[in-house]
C-alpha cells in the first residue's frame, strides 16, 4: 500500500495505546464491507501458517486484505508494529444470541518477558454491539502487568473494565498483553468478531507521526491512572509505561515526575 495513503497514528495516539494497552477507532470500515463481512465471517476465514509476511497472508481483493487496506487500519497498523509484520494466527469469534458463557479474564499469551518490543491484536466488529450483546471485556492499563494467560481468571468484575460497546465497522487494537474476555450474548443477534495477532519484524521506534511529539497531552496520557489500580502498584504501571515510551521513542531522558530517573540513579566510586 501507498504509504501517502496510510493514516498514521498521531503521538498523542500512541502515548494513549502505551497508557491503556488499547487503541479503538470507531465506525472506519464502511457499511459495504461491514454488510459483506457478515457472510465472510459466517462462512470462515481460511487458516494461514504462523509467521506468515502479511503481504502474503491475504490475496488480492480478499476481504482481510481490502480490510487491512483502509487507510486508518493500515496507519494505525503501521504505527504500532511498522512494515511487513508477520501474521501469528487469525480468528473468526462467533457468540450465538442468548447462548454460551463468558470467557475468563486472561492474557493471549504465556508470560512474555520482552521489555520493549509486544504484538498488536487487531479485532474488527462488523455490526452494532450493544451492551447485552456481549462485546469484549478489557481492563484498561493492565496490559503491562504481565500474568500467564488466565491467572487472572478468577476476577470476575474490576473497576473501570471497558466492556465494548461500538458502532458497525469499529477496528480495535490491543497490546498482546491486556486482560481482556468475551463476554455472554444475552442479546437476540449473532455477534461475530474477527482477529488477527500481529508478530513485528522491526523495532518498534518512532514509527507514527511524530509531529506532535511535544505536545503536553502525551504527558497527559502516559500519566492516566485506572480505578482499579492500587495505590503503590498503581504507581509502578506508570513506571512501566515511561520504561515503554522511552523504548518507542529512544528518548532514555522522557520521566514523569522523576520515577524512572530516581530508580536509574547508579552512582560511580568517587575519583580519588
Amino acid at each position: 500500500m501507498d504509504d501517502n495513503r496510510r493514516i498514521l497514528l498521531s503521538s498523542v495516539q500512541m502515548a494513549r495505546f502505551a497508557a491503556r494497552g488499547s487503541l479503538r477507532l470507531d465506525a472506519v470500515v464502511p457499511a459495504a464491507m461491514n454488510a459483506e463481512a457478515m457472510n465472510v465471517l459466517a462462512e470462515g476465514v481460511p487458516d494461514i501458517p504462523y509467521g506468515t509476511p502479511l503481504s502474503d497472508a491475504y490475496t488480492e481483493g480478499s476481504f482481510p486484505r481490502r480490510l487491512l487496506e483502509l487507510p486508518e487500519v493500515a496507519g494505525a497498523l503501521r504505527s504500532l508494529v511498522g512494515p511487513e509484520p508477520e501474521v501469528d494466527h487469525h480468528a473468526v469469534h462467533i457468540r450465538e444470541p442468548r447462548g454460551g458463557e463468558a470467557q475468563a479474564l486472561h492474557a493471549d499469551a504465556i508470560i512474555d518477558v520482552r521489555t520493549y518490543a509486544f504484538d498488536v491484536q487487531l479485532m474488527y466488529y462488523p455490526q452494532n454491539v450493544t451492551l447485552d450483546m456481549g462485546g469484549t471485556l478489557s481492563v484498561p492499563g493492565s496490559h503491562l502487568r504481565r500474568t500467564n494467560e488466565s491467572d487472572t481468571g478468577r476476577y470476575q468484575n474490576l473497576r473501570g473494565q471497558d466492556r465494548l460497546v461500538c458502532p458497525a465497522g469499529t477496528v480495535v487494537f490491543l497490546h498482546h498483553g491486556i486482560w481482556h474476555g468475551g463476554r455472554r450474548n444475552d442479546g437476540d443477534e449473532t455477534r461475530y468478531m474477527f482477529k488477527i495477532r500481529f508478530n513485528p519484524t522491526v523495532r518498534q521506534r518512532l514509527l507514527w507521526d511524530t509531529s506532535d511529539l511535544r505536545d503536553p497531552q502525551v504527558a497527559a496520557e502516559l500519566g492516566a491512572m485506572f480505578p482499579w489500580y492500587e495505590q503503590a502498584t498503581g504507581r509502578l504501571e506508570v513506571y512501566n509505561r515511561v520504561l515503554l515510551w522511552r523504548a518507542l521513542t529512544g528518548d532514555d531522558d522522557f520521566d514523569l515526575d522523576h520515577w524512572v530517573t530516581r530508580v536509574a540513579n547508579r552512582p560511580q566510586e568517587a575519583a580519588v
